[in-house]
């Protein structure tokens, strides 16, 4: 069958277009970000692990995981950004933390044109999934999918041995003044879990609620659970053994966990959770 010149002219046109596209994807495919502003610790700690912390040209205040994280430039902290002195920076990738950054500064960074993408890990075994994906933002995915599979193989490790072990009511104290925990929506109450604690705020409408030591007296934890902070600024230490008609404080049921390690969305919160499991069972 004879084609007509004409159909035979935009068959060619549209091949052309469609090779043209699939050439456009599969160079962009292959462009990997060189310059990396990372507006989260935990993201500053993802990246060394896939072997892509070289390419870090910003970070934000409290990166300070591995030693090296601590020669980056800050762009800003928690509270905000600088927005200035990133774009000074001229980063080709932007990695935000969803649920911990401003959002007026991400509007406004991508409102700049700046490349803009998310870490939003929700549960704890989604640190094995941003890992892959920062893997494939960078070009690293082998050395991503191997500490992807080795965390997977750890939690899962972490899980099975404290699955059979016997539940122990928990007031994990987030902070003392003003007196904070958490509740079970919270990743926080998911490393809890790991270890069979049942946090007694686990029903609390806030994730972060503000409480008073009544509401702890009320609540009867048979376990105190105090993170140290790494900071420059001492906490204030709240004197329990004024409550004596908490099972906790009664029974002198505290253990001292690292926050460091614990609140932060990385590799290194199964160490966390590992060394929170066997002090708990030293205390059942």
């Amino acid at each position: 069958m004879r084609i007509p010149g004409k159909c035979l002219l935009l068959i060619i046109l549209f091949i052309s277009i469609i090779t043209k596209s699939y050439a456009e994807n599969d160079e962009l495919t292959k462009t990997k970000a060189q310059r990396i502003v990372a507006l989260a610790p935990h993201i500053v700690e993802m990246l060394f692990d896939i072997g892509a912390g070289d390419n870090i040209v910003g970070a934000v205040a409290y990166s300070d995981y591995p030693k090296a994280a601590l020669d980056i430039p800050r762009v800003g902290s928690y509270h905000g950004m600088q927005i200035e002195k990133l774009l000074a920076l001229t980063p080709d990738l932007v990695i935000v933390w969803k649920s911990g950054n401003s959002q007026s500064d991400i509007d406004k960074m991508e409102r700049l044109g700046l490349n803009v993408v998310f870490s939003n890990p929700v549960d704890i075994a989604d640190v094995a999934s941003e890992l892959r994906y920062f893997g494939e933002l960078t070009g690293n995915q082998q050395q991503a999918e191997t500490v992807a599979l080795a965390y997977e193989k750890r939690l899962k490790k972490l899980r099975v041995e404290n699955q059979n072990k016997s539940p122990i009511a928990v007031f994990y104290q987030l902070w003392p003044e003003p007196m904070m925990t958490v509740n079970g929506t919270t990743w926080i109450n998911q490393l809890i879990e790991v270890c069979q604690g049942v946090n007694v705020f686990k029903n609390n409408p806030t994730p972060y609620p503000k409480i008073s030591t009544e509401n702890v007296i009320v609540a009867q934890p048979h376990l105190i659970v105090l993170p140290d902070e790494d900071s420059k600024n001492p906490q204030p230490v709240i004197d329990w053994y004024k409550w004596p008609e908490i099972p906790a404080v009664k029974n002198n049921k505290f253990i001292n966990v690292d926050a460091d390690l614990l609140h932060r969305f990385s590799t290194r919160m199964l160490s966390g959770i590992e060394d929170m499991c066997e002090k708990i069972d030293q205390q059942r």
